[in-house]
């Protein structure tokens, strides 16, 4: 289902909806999420930032600055 398909649906079934508290709710998620999309832009870094970033992960690794995958993943379980 393309993007426009579906922001008509959810057109549709957002006129259906007869409670204030939901639309309250569903217009606060919207400012919120427009918000934070403003922030995100995107830009490029330099190939200088680049290199530099590079650098710096391998000096991390070299002096055992790591975190194994195994732990991060742990650690996101207790997220939920």
């Amino acid at each position: 289902m393309d993007i426009q398909t579906r922001k008509i649906e959810f057109v549709q079934e957002f006129l259906k909806i007869e409670s204030e508290d939901i639309i309250n709710r569903l217009e606060n998620i919207l400012h919120k999420e427009n918000k934070n999309s403003e922030k995100e832009v995107f830009e490029p870094m330099s190939i200088d930032e680049l290199n530099k970033r590079i650098d710096k992960s391998l000096e991390d690794s070299k002096n055992g600055r790591l975190t194994k995958a195994s732990d991060l993943k742990a650690k996101m379980e207790k997220w939920r």
